[in-house]
């Protein structure tokens, strides 16, 4: 199972058709978007299979700090899965099952905590803009990045990750089954 991992598109159509285009690309079976769309029309190009539930990838999204439009939650519940300020989801069959936790990531306390409370092996969130994947007592940390804004360590390019579960990760596990790319929208 292959997880297309996305944060911070800021209404960046561009960059939203750029991230659905690579996912569709690379074959993923989900895609989790860790908030900050902000407005409804810029979620609507994550809805790739239509009418037809065996088309393109599930969906799943958190709300982030810039969501000020409430018809976010609604336009995401019309084709996906709205995990509210956070949720949980599992990725992968029986027995390679990966647990996330996913947070858009304002509150970086939060974070550690689902990072260091073990219950996950993948914390995604964003909100910082800057790509990471780190490692900690068997969980691991996913910011797929954002798109460039003009603070300090935040990343200079749009970027995506996929995550590879089960057979999908070639014997990747942890950090390992983590891929970041760039993309030019």
């Amino acid at each position: 199972m292959r997880v297309g991992i996305v944060s911070d598109t800021h209404d960046d159509l561009a960059a939203v058709e750029a991230a659905v285009a690579l996912f569709d690309r690379e074959g993923v079976d989900a895609v989790v978007h860790c908030g900050d769309f902000v407005a409804p029309f810029s979620v609507t190009p994550f809805d790739v299979g239509g009418d037809d539930p065996d088309a393109g990838f599930d969906f799943h999204a958190v709300r982030g700090n810039n969501d000020g439009e409430w018809a976010v939650q609604s336009t995401v519940e019309a084709f996906g899965t709205y995990l509210g300020e956070a949720g949980t989801l599992s990725f992968g069959r029986k027995g390679t099952a990966v647990d996330v936790a996913v947070t858009h990531g304002t509150s970086g306390v939060v974070v550690d905590a689902l990072v260091d409370c073990g219950d996950y092996d993948y914390v995604f969130h964003g909100h910082t803009h800057a790509h990471g994947v780190e490692e900690r007592d068997g969980t691991v940390r996913v910011n797929p990045g954002g798109l460039p804004i003009p603070i300090d360590g935040a990343d200079d390019e749009f970027r995506v990750a996929i995550l590879d579960v089960g057979t999908d990760a070639d014997g990747a596990s942890g950090a390992d089954a983590v891929t970041h790319r760039a993309l030019d929208p």
